[in-house]
Order: C-alpha cells, then structure tokens, then sequence
C-alpha cells in the first residue's frame, strides 16, 4: 500500500528571490548603510530596555512580515513558543490542539504550565466547532503549521478561520518553525495571533527566537524578559537579520533538489528503495523506505560516507552535508515500525547527485552485511 503525504507547498525559487529583494529593501529603510556594516551594540539602553540595534532589527522583521510588533528572545522556537503561551495562558486554562501527538518541547511547556490540551481533529471543522462549544472556558489554540502526522493535511489559513468563526475571542498561536520563509504565509499573516519559529533554523545565531503579532500580547512578554541578560544583544539581532536575508533562496533550492530527488527514486534510481516521499517531518524532508528492515543500518553506514548523521538546529548555518537520520518522534509514535524500514533524508546544501551516491552505497554496504549475517 502506498503511503499518502501531503507536504506544504514550497515557494519557488523566483518568488524566494523576491522575498530576499524585498527584505533587504525593508532593511534600507530602517538603517543606515554605516549600521548594517557594524556589528551593533550591547547592553540595557535607556528608555527601551534593550540594544538599540535589537529594536531596530524588531521593527524591521514588524515591517516585513506586516505585523504589529516583533519580539526576539532566547530559547530559539521553543522560548519563541514558551513565551507566546505565557502571554495569555494561565495554570489550569485549556488550550485547543490538533488530535496528533504534540511537539515533545511543546508538550513539556504545556505540561510544566499546567496548561490542559483539548483535543480537536483539525481536518474536521464541525469537530472543531463542536469543541470549541463544548469547552467554553478554552483560552486559545496552537496550531502546528507543519505536519504531527504523515497524513496530516489540514490548511493552516482554513483552520484558522474555522476557529474564529466559532469563538473569536479565542487566542490563535501558530508555531511556524521549518515553515517561515519556505511558503507562502506563516499564521500571523493568515489571522493568528501570534507566530513563532526559530532564527537558528533560518542561518540566524544559536537561540534566538522570534515572535510575531499582536502589539498587546508581545508587550507583556517584554515585561518577563526586562532584566539585562534576558536580552538579545545588537550583535546577535543583526546576524539573525543578516541570516534571514540568505534563508529563502537557500530553502527554495533545497526544496528543488527534494523534488529532483522523489522523482529519480520513484523511477528506481536506487536499487533497494520501495518507495519515496516528501514530508514536512518537521522539516519538509524525502522520507525513504527500504524494501528490507535496513533503516539503522543504511544510516550507519551514511555517515561514514559523509552524511551528517542528526541536526545541530535542523537547518542551521552549521549543516552543509546532507542528513540522514532517523523518522521523527512524533512520526513514530504513530507508527513505531517505521524505525526499522524508514528514514529521512534533508538535502542541506548538497545536490541530489550527491545524495543518490550516498544513498546507493549506504543501501549495497548494509544489505552485504546482511547476506553475511
């Protein structure tokens, strides 16, 4: 039986170059030419409680995304994330989610709150509606943009007009990591709330986040993170810009070489390979599986022939080679035996002859040792 996917839609390789023209415009009307060639400044300045550059950086994503205020924090797309809850949650409140396994750093955030998950299938929008009736004392949603679930399908802009549609003073918060600057719109431009992801996973630096949205929501994340080394400094604001001025180009191209690479593999490029597809697991990846239980054995052998073996940010500035690792946690505790003929596979940088080569060296060296065991 073959397996359904359903992966976002990526931009294309011209609309991502637009989308780097338009950010570096943006840019040029928020700094001087002298400042965006500086490395910024440091500490609690007077009057904004943070960097100067750091303000500016945050009115310029503002600006680009088209919302009303932007926020970077520490603790990349999870503190991004963490934060947005703490905004309108409290110990005890219900918050709507998707019926799928949730993020496990999600979960402990959730868990650590004392926030209580109610459960919605969110490609039923009568399901949804019925919820959101029957618990009137929900305080918001999450939204996962990506996918909890290989058949998970569910439009982000659609779901979230259903939610207001049934409850328009429910808080929505979309958690946007792997999606922002891959496609079209991430949830604050599609009526959320609030959006959150990561820099790390966008060139940016380690553990900075974002949060984008409403200007009263954000203003009471400020007052958690008023001390001085709760700060992202000016350095690190302006390398998390400057990162996300390369990202989507890179990220088009990557999604490029993913579809070269489904395509050769579905037409047997690779002796050994059952069937191949493209995910959003969590990133949009090629999800491989082997005609035989090899899985831990091709990734093995992968590494030793160049390929990254796990993520450093999944997507970071770090990961050039491609890499091959194991199907995602919450894939698996849907289906936990794809651990043994299933993996994934993220281009990176790297074209798909490179990947192909890998791939088919991987495969012969693991079903030899299996003829000899």
């Amino acid at each position: 039986m073959i397996m359904e996917t359903y992966p976002l839609k990526s931009i294309s390789i011209e609309e991502a170059k637009r989308r780097q023209f338009k950010l570096v415009d943006v840019i040029t009307r928020h700094f001087r030419g002298d400042e965006m060639i500086s490395l910024g400044d440091l500490g609690v300045v007077r009057g904004i409680n943070k960097p100067k550059f750091t303000k500016k950086v945050e009115e310029t994503l503002a600006d680009f995304f088209g919302v009303e205020k932007a926020l970077l924090v520490r603790g990349a797309g999870t503190g991004a994330l963490r934060f947005g809850f703490m905004s309108f949650l409290q110990p005890g409140d219900q918050l709507l989610v998707h019926d799928a396994p949730i993020y496990p750093t999600s979960k402990t955030t959730l868990e650590s709150m004392g926030i209580m998950p109610i459960y919605a299938d969110f490609h039923n929008h009568e399901e949804i509606k019925n919820t959101i009736r029957q618990n009137p004392k929900l305080k918001g949603a999450l939204i996962q943009h990506t996918r909890q679930k290989i058949d998970d399908h569910y439009d982000l802009a659609e779901t979230i007009k259903i939610i207001r549609s049934a409850d328009p003073a429910l808080i929505i918060i979309t958690d946007d990591n792997y999606a922002a600057m891959k496609v079209e719109n991430i949830g604050v431009q599609v009526g959320a709330d609030l959006s959150t992801f990561s820099m790390f996973k966008l060139l940016g630096p380690e553990g900075v986040g974002i949060i984008l949205g409403k200007k009263d929501l954000i203003k009471e994340i400020e007052k958690m993170n008023y001390s001085g080394g709760s700060q992202v400094q000016g350095y690190e604001a302006l390398e998390a810009l400057r990162g996300l001025v390369y990202a989507p180009v890179m990220l088009a191209i990557q999604a490029s070489v993913n579809d070269q690479l489904v395509h050769a593999l579905n037409n047997g490029a690779v002796k050994g390979v059952k069937r191949a597809y493209l995910a959003n697991a969590q990133s949009k990846v090629l999800l491989v599986e082997f005609t035989e239980p090899i899985a831990e054995e091709v990734l093995y052998h992968a590494n030793e022939l160049g390929a990254a073996p796990n993520p450093v940010g999944a997507e970071s500035k770090y990961e050039v080679v491609p890499m091959f690792y194991r199907v995602s946690g919450t894939f698996l505790s849907s289906d936990p035996t794809l651990a043994k003929k299933m993996i994934r596979i993220n281009p990176l940088r790297s074209g798909a002859e490179t990947i192909l080569r890998i791939l088919e060296e991987s495969i012969h060296r693991a079903t030899e040792n299996h003829k000899e065991i």
